[in-house]
């Protein structure tokens, strides 16, 4: 098909947008720019913020055993997700609209392209953020107290590249808190070491994807001094990915050893801690293909770590089952 023949871009499609996505295809016009808001176009931040929470819950779950409850925990915290990675993204795109408008890959969403006003998006992140609290409050007192507790990092992280070069950590630090809130959700009890534990391996994981999506804009941010593990690792990228894959593995296997093995469940285990071993076998393929020179390959790698992150997620759940 040549150019010209080809079908025009939605009006206001967000250039880091799969094509075809199902809000420039189906949402309803008026709609569209505050879905792009929350990335509604771009769903792979909400399964990476869902599934610290999906694995949280199914090791909670592993030692005691699944309860009817944690159907409606697994499917709130989904939705929850879902809210909280669009108000997080609004109050992102808030904070960075000079920023997003000096980068190419930016500079189409919502608020730089003129699509939403700076006022409209205050008002469309409190509506989110409000919806999640309400699927909060269903979760138990001590879930409810580590859930508010997030949005102080939450409310940081936009500013982080401003005066650290590891603008990813802080981002770990607030996209795995869910370990800790669907843990306690499950429990009705304070976190353990195996979910701090776990927490601390998505944090790893946090630094390890989040690293090689940094990548696409490296030349910008060095025009507009914007800090990233990108640009801090630079050649040696391929090492520190390296190290944080260990450092997920192995922080995700001591976590489910202390979980399961008092239970003296053999079987139960061996299927946790496959967990991990799955989620280094993807982190280990991605390193294998990954190009930090190459945006498009950074991109599709990043991408891919909802798979990483479901397989580990299955195991934990299985565990639970055992």
């Amino acid at each position: 098909m040549t150019p010209s023949a080809q079908k025009p871009e939605p009006e206001g499609r967000v250039a880091d947008a799969v094509r075809g996505n199902w809000v420039d295809r189906l949402a309803p016009e008026a709609t569209r720019p505050y879905l792009r808001l929350s990335r509604a176009d771009r769903p792979i931040g909400t399964w990476l913020l869902l599934l610290p929470c999906w694995w949280g819950l199914a090791l909670a779950a592993a030692v005691d055993g699944w309860r009817p409850a944690d159907l409606w925990i697994a499917a709130g915290c989904a939705l929850g997700a879902w809210l909280m990675r669009g108000a997080g993204c609004t109050w992102n795109d808030i904070t960075d609209r000079e920023f997003d408008a000096s980068v190419a890959r930016t500079r189409s969403r919502p608020i730089p392209s003129g699509q939403v006003t700076v006022r409209q998006a205050v008002v469309w992140m409190v509506a989110q953020t409000v919806l999640a609290g309400m699927i909060l409050l269903t979760f138990g007192p001590v879930a409810i107290l580590l859930g508010i507790s997030s949005l102080g990092i939450v409310a940081v992280y936009p500013f982080a590249k401003r005066f650290t070069w590891w603008p990813q950590a802080v981002l770990g630090l607030a996209f795995n808190w869910g370990v800790i809130v669907a843990w306690s959700a499950h429990t009705g009890t304070w976190p353990g070491l195996p979910a701090w534990l776990l927490y601390a391996a998505g944090i790893a994981w946090t630094l390890f994807y989040d690293t090689i999506y940094a990548h696409q804009d490296k030349e910008d941010d060095v025009l507009i001094g914007v800090k990233s593990t990108a640009r801090l690792f630079g050649a040696e990228t391929g090492k520190w990915l390296a190290r944080f894959l260990v450092a997920a593995v192995s922080l995700m296997a001591v976590a489910v050893l202390l979980a399961l093995a008092p239970t003296a469940q053999v079987l139960r285990l061996v299927v946790g801690l496959a967990a991990a071993w799955a989620l280094g076998w993807h982190l280990y393929w991605q390193v294998s293909r990954l190009d930090i020179d190459d945006p498009e390959s950074c991109l599709a790698l990043f991408r891919k770590n909802r798979d990483g992150g479901l397989l580990a997620a299955l195991f934990l759940a299985v565990a639970g089952f055992l």
